[in-house]
C-alpha cells in the first residue's frame, strides 16, 4: 500500500507516468530513500554506530538549528533524519542541448515544473540514458548528486552521500537544500538554483561567524569566482557563436576553439595568480561539451543579483526571502531583466 502511494504520488508529482520506466524508478527510488530513515538523534545515541558518523551528525544538528533560528529556512524534520544508502551519490543527472546551443533539453512536471535534467537513482541507467542521447547528436554531461529537495513533499534526510565533504560542507548543503523548500519558482531553473545556491554561500559565511571562525580564506573564495567567471564568460562567447549563420563543420571548429580558449585561459589563471593549485584540474581536463557547462549557467547565473537584492534589505532574512518572493512572481522575461538590473548595480 505504502509503495502504490509513494509511486502515485511520484507520477502526480513528476508528470502522468509518460514514460513507465523512468517514473517506477522515481517512485521505488523515492520509496527505498523514505524507508531507510532514521532519527539523526537515534543514530547519535546508537554506540554500536560509529562514532566519526555520530560525531558528524552532532555537529550537522548544530548547523540544521541555525538554519531555522538565524536563516529563517523551514523548521520541520528536514535533515533531523538520516538514511545510509550506500552509493556515493543519490542521483545522478543528465544534462542534454543540442550541439550547437546551451539550451538545456527540459523536462516539465506538474508540480516540480520544468528542469534542465532527468534524475537517475541508478548511475547505469543513467549512462543508458546518455548514450541513446549521444547517439541522436546531443551533448550530454552526467553529474552526482549528493542531495536533492523533495520541496516539503516529504522529510528530507541527511543521506550518507552527503558526509564526506566535511562539516562545513555539509551545513551547506543543508542551507542549500532548505532554501529549495523556503521558496520554489515553477518553471525557473536559473533562479531556483542561483537562489540557493547564494543563501547557501551567505548561510555559511554567517554560520562560521556565528561559531567564532575566521572568514573562509579569501584566496579559495577569489579562486572559486574567477572559475567560475571563466566558464560563464566561455558560455557567453559560444551564445554569440552559436547565434552566428554558419556552415555546420565551421561551427564545430569555433566551438572546439572555444572550448581550447578556455583550457588555455585557466591554464594562464592557475599558474599566475593560483600559485599552480590544480583544484579545478580534474574537471577542466575531461572532455568538454555545451552540456557540461549547463550547471555554472543553472546554479551560478544570478548569485551576485541575490547578493545585491540582499544588500538592498539591510541583510534582513526575511525582508530578503518578501523581495525573493515578489521576483517570483513576475512574469519569467521581467523577472530576468530586474536580475539584470540587480546584477549591474554591484553592491
Amino acid at each position: 500500500m505504502v509503495g502504490r502511494l509513494c509511486a502515485g504520488l511520484m507520477c502526480l508529482m513528476l508528470g502522468g507516468c509518460s514514460s513507465v520506466s523512468y517514473y517506477s524508478q522515481l517512485a521505488s527510488g523515492q520509496l527505498q530513500l523514505l524507508q531507510a530513515r532514521e532519527p539523526v538523534a537515534k543514530v547519535i545515541a546508537d554506540p554500536s554506530r560509529p562514532q566519526v558518523l555520530r560525531d558528524h551528525l552532532a555537529q550537522s544538528q548544530k548547523a540544521r538549528t541555525f538554519a531555522s533560528q538565524q536563516l529563517h529556512l523551514p523548521d520541520n524534520q528536514s535533515y533531523r533524519l538520516y538514511a545510509d544508502i550506500g552509493r556515493p551519490y543519490v542521483v545522478w543527472n543528465v544534462f542534454a542541448t543540442s550541439e550547437f546551443s546551451l539550451s538545456p533539453q527540459n523536462h516539465c512536471f506538474p508540480v516540480a515544473g520544468c528542469v534542465a535534467y532527468r534524475g537517475y537513482y541508478n548511475q547505469g541507467a543513467a549512462r543508458g540514458e546518455a548514450a541513446l542521447l549521444q547517439q541522436r547528436g546531443m551533448d550530454v554531461s552526467i553529474g552526482g548528486v549528493e542531495a536533492y529537495s523533495t520541496l516539503g513533499w516529504f522529510n528530507d534526510p541527511i543521506m550518507s552521500s552527503m558526509m564526506a565533504w566535511g562539516e562545513e560542507r555539509l551545513a551547506t548543503l543543508i542551507f542549500h537544500e532548505l532554501a529549495h523548500q523556503r521558496f520554489y519558482v515553477k518553471d525557473d531553473t536559473e533562479f531556483n538554483e542561483s537562489f540557493a545556491t547564494f543563501v547557501e554561500q551567505q548561510g555559511t559565511r554567517q554560520w562560521r561567524a556565528a561559531r567564532g571562525l575566521a572568514p573562509a580564506s579569501h584566496a579559495m573564495l577569489q579562486q572559486r569566482d574567477q572559475f567560475i567567471r571563466l566558464i560563464l564568460d566561455t558560455r557567453q562567447r559560444l551564445e554569440k557563436l552559436y547565434a552566428q549563420p554558419l556552415a555546420a563543420d565551421v561551427m564545430r571548429q569555433a566551438k572546439t576553439a572555444e572550448f581550447e580558449r578556455m583550457r588555455s585561459e585557466y591554464h594562464q589563471l592557475r599558474d599566475s595568480q593560483w600559485g599552480g593549485d590544480k583544484r579545478y584540474d580534474a574537471w577542466m581536463n575531461l572532455p568538454m561539451n555545451n552540456a557540461r557547462l549547463l550547471p555554472f549557467g543553472l546554479y551560478d547565473q544570478w548569485v551576485p543579483a541575490f547578493a545585491a537584492l540582499f544588500q538592498q534589505q539591510g541583510g534582513d532574512w526575511m525582508k530578503f526571502y518578501s523581495a525573493v518572493e515578489q521576483l517570483g512572481r513576475m512574469p519569467i522575461e521581467q523577472r530576468k531583466a530586474a536580475l539584470r538590473q540587480l546584477e549591474s548595480l554591484g553592491l
